[in-house]
């Protein structure tokens, strides 16, 4: 079997609202808006956040992002109005992270060198 994508999914309880914030965090708005109650940003050539109505499961997902340069992104969220929590040393001292959430709950968290 040969996967080509991955697709997270955050489900959401106001398609319209979590979208204005989702093209915040992506300072960009979504790539593709499929069907209603559904939006796209293709983040990397194979991997996709889907934002998808839900209200049953809304504010359940967890989504990590690995970053370059950490302080840049959160300067650069901060312009655009949103705020992550405190940066945290990961495990071993390699690796930050700071996580926010959308206006469900649901929580995206941006790792600076996830893999070293």
């Amino acid at each position: 079997m040969t996967m080509t994508h991955v697709l997270a999914v955050a489900p959401v309880s106001d398609i319209e609202r979590s979208v204005a914030w989702y093209e915040l965090l992506f300072g960009r708005p979504a790539d593709l808006r499929p069907m209603p109650g559904l939006a796209d940003w293709h983040i990397t050539t194979g991997g996709w956040l889907q934002v998808f109505q839900d209200e049953e499961r809304a504010g359940s997902t967890l989504v990590n992002f690995a970053v370059d340069d950490l302080d840049k992104a959160l300067a650069t969220l901060s312009t655009r109005g949103l705020t992550a929590g405190a940066i945290q040393p990961g495990a071993g001292g390699t690796a930050r992270f700071a996580a926010l959430t959308d206006p469900d709950g649901n929580r995206i968290t941006l790792i600076e060198n996830p893999a070293t």
